[in-house]
């Protein structure tokens, strides 16, 4: 159990400081938009209906992207740069964080321990179990990209 609450406590640190910071850096980037020639885009009623939306209802979604993978630095950063005020932020942070530790150092510390015993009594299953995975995302990517290819190169075929 010591091992658990350490592992939590650590990531609930790494994350909030993670988070925190990306938040930062887009209330930085929103800041500087403001100032820069993108000033008059970002001032329309359009922008600011969106921005005040997201001040007010996007606390939800902050703490549900902790939930995700690949989605929390984009809501973190957008929360920021949209200026979602501090009050709204932080219960969201501190929750979608705490969320987020728990789930990674319970299920990760289980993967890890499972996959350091397949390693250690079965290797041939252990690097099975990281490499059927691996080689799937890698074939996925592959098929993704060439199917772009072949598609932007018909594209070129009938603007010809």
């Amino acid at each position: 159990m010591d091992e658990l609450a350490l592992t939590a406590g650590v990531l609930y640190v790494i994350v909030l400081l993670r988070a925190g910071g990306t938040f930062a850096v887009g209330w930085l980037a929103g800041a500087g938009a403001r100032r820069s020639r993108f000033a008059g885009k970002i001032s329309s009623a359009k922008f600011r209906r969106a921005e005040r939306a997201i001040q007010r209802w996007g606390a939800p979604v902050v703490a549900g992207s902790f939930l995700t993978v690949g989605f929390q630095t984009a809501a973190n950063f957008l929360a920021g740069s949209m200026r979602m005020p501090l009050p709204r932020y932080l219960p969201a942070l501190l929750l979608g964080g705490a969320a987020w530790a728990l789930i990674y150092a319970t299920a990760g510390l289980g993967v890890l321990e499972v996959l350091g015993r397949l390693f250690a009594e079965r290797t041939v299953l252990g690097v099975s179990a990281v490499a059927v995975p691996l080689l799937a995302v890698c074939g996925v990517v592959v098929y993704r990209r060439r199917k772009a290819v072949l598609s932007s190169d018909d594209t070129v075929a009938e603007e010809s």
